[in-house]
């Protein structure tokens, strides 16, 4: 008997690297632009700076590494990284900050372990938290939300704060438009023994989380939907993520919520929907099976809100997800599904 061989009937996806990307990248655009209205012209400055440098180091590296260039370099995911690093931090942080950042990322955490796909950390939060370790004052300097700060800066102003530490004039002195975030204002008054009835008297503080910030994260929260919907992510880890922070929030809430926060506030304020949607979902350094993905995610809820309530840092999006990085391989071994017969 005669057999015909014939190639076999692969199903074909239509998304390349180049279309993810570029889906994350329109994802993030109603976060930036909420954040930008909010805090100010250094986000957009901030965004451009990132997006040079990454573009810049990308091509550098990929030369030393006699790699063809133009491939590489737009596929997109060098300016996904910027741009996520950039929304990251603080809107008024110096220039060069944002510039050693972007290339440490680029340079440290993605290229010299081979490129794209090779990469076991998050190269933007690998920068992230050696910029929060080697420069925490700069690092908590966040302006005040616009539609309570006294003193909002001017294009020029925040340009002129960026690139020389003061004014366009010289009127105006950044400690006077600049604080801490939600997070920090609380665990800084909780441990001068205040209750978080007294904290929230602040001004920064609104009827349900904190100026600005809610906006912020629903505006993320709208891009992460659009990411579910094209199918670029599946829901495994966002919810993961945010129901384990829910989860041990409501607990403790339950239990005394004169000094742990409710579980909206996590919700909704610092880089939650940011880091479940966009920061945690990062395709490399996460895990790949469904049941993996929603347990590393749970596990990053779990130190977020750890580090957020006992810790040393306000927000600990970037250790929580370096943290679960380095378990990914691990779980990725015990949850990989059955093979077929067996």
């Amino acid at each position: 008997m005669d057999y015909i061989v014939t190639t076999s009937p692969h199903t074909h996806g239509n998304n390349s690297v180049a279309a993810v990307m570029r889906q994350v990248l329109y994802a993030l655009i109603p976060g930036a632009l909420v954040s930008s209205w909010f805090f100010g012209w250094g986000v957009l400055i901030n965004l451009v700076l990132a997006s040079v440098t990454a573009f810049g180091a990308e091509a550098i590296m990929l030369r030393l590494r006699q790699r063809p260039v133009r491939p590489f370099l737009f596929d997109y995911s060098a300016l996904v990284t910027a741009c996520l690093l950039a929304l990251a931090l603080p809107p008024l942080v110096p220039w060069w900050m944002v510039v050693l950042a972007t290339g440490f990322a680029i340079v440290f955490a993605k290229q010299l372990y081979g490129g794209l796909g090779n990469n076991p950390f998050n190269p933007a939060m690998v920068s992230y938290a050696v910029l929060l370790v080697s420069f925490p004052a700069e690092m908590s300097r966040w302006p005040s939300p616009a539609d309570i700060a006294e003193h909002s800066p001017t294009f020029l102003d925040s340009f002129s704060f960026i690139f020389n530490e003061h004014s366009w004039d010289g009127s105006l002195d950044i400690a006077a438009f600049t604080g801490a975030t939600p997070l920090d204002s609380v665990k800084t008054g909780l441990a001068q023994k205040l209750t978080l009835g007294d904290i929230q008297k602040q001004s920064l503080f609104s009827t349900w989380v904190a100026h600005g910030w809610q906006w912020v994260n629903l505006a993320f929260l709208v891009g992460g939907v659009w990411l579910l919907y094209k199918k670029i992510i599946t829901w495994h880890i966002p919810v993961g993520m945010l129901s384990a922070l829910v989860l041990l929030s409501s607990i403790f809430y339950f239990l005394d919520n004169s000094l742990y926060s409710s579980p909206l506030f996590h919700l909704f304020s610092g880089a939650s929907m940011l880091g479940a949607f966009f920061i945690a979902t990062d395709p490399v350094s996460a895990a790949t099976s469904n049941k993996g993905r929603f347990i590393y995610a749970f596990g990053i809820g779990v130190f977020v809100y750890v580090i957020r309530t006992w810790g040393g840092y306000p927000d600990g999006i970037a250790f929580a997800v370096l943290l679960m990085n380095m378990a990914a391989p691990a779980i990725d071994n015990l949850t990989q599904p059955r093979l077929f017969g067996r």
